[in-house]
């Protein structure tokens, strides 16, 4: 069973209907007894980076998911993601959940070429860096679907995957121990990201 939380900021239907699409049983819940019956868990997630924490935490269920990222597969995606990290600096400074070592920026500061639009909306070409089981159905190079105008930085232990956007190099994919994150929404990237969602269904 696959638990994906729900606390207010997910794009719960496209990610759930993905998953049963691939024949993966699945449930949404915003309580804790599911999430730690769970054998994976999926943490979703857009909007704003201070938003989403503090949501989260009204939810009580900050403590339950640290405790069950040491024990199970957990995958954060897109803002999802970026609440892995130490940081974000999203209109201020904000906790994060400090499952992955890093911090949260705006993508602007770090782009040379000051006329690429942010956010970084569309399909962009996902360079593996570093093998993973999470890749087990995906080849270096192949699209997946980015929106964001943040992204994770100060991370490069823990980056599996990286895409371009100007002079950047966006981090693509994530993982520590039992947590992965990937900053594009595998459940709009097609057929590549069902595979990659399949690998995560498999850990």
């Amino acid at each position: 069973m696959t638990v994906i939380v729900d606390y207010g900021v997910g794009n719960l239907f496209s990610l759930c209907s993905s998953l049963r699409c691939l024949g993966l049983e699945t449930e949404v819940s915003g309580e804790a007894a599911p999430l730690q019956a769970a054998e994976r868990i999926i943490l979703p997630g857009v909007g704003a980076f201070g938003d989403a924490r503090a949501k989260l935490s009204e939810t009580g269920l900050v403590p339950v998911l640290l405790e069950e990222a040491e024990r199970k597969p957990l995958l954060g995606i897109c803002l999802g993601m970026q609440l892995l990290f130490d940081r974000g600096f999203e209109y201020g400074e904000h906790p994060g959940l400090g499952l992955i070592p890093g911090e949260v920026a705006f993508l602007g500061e770090d782009l040379a070429d000051k006329s690429l639009k942010i956010p970084h909306m569309g399909w962009n070409s996902l360079e593996i860096v570093k093998d993973d089981p999470l890749f087990k159905y995906f080849k270096s190079g192949e699209y997946v679907y980015y929106v964001h105008s943040f992204y994770a930085r100060n991370c490069r232990e823990s980056t599996l995957g990286l895409s371009r956007y100007g002079n950047a190099a966006v981090t693509g994919v994530v993982r520590r121990g039992n947590v992965w994150g990937t900053q594009f929404h595998p459940e709009k990237s097609g057929d590549a990201g069902l595979r990659l969602l399949r690998a995560f269904a498999e850990l």
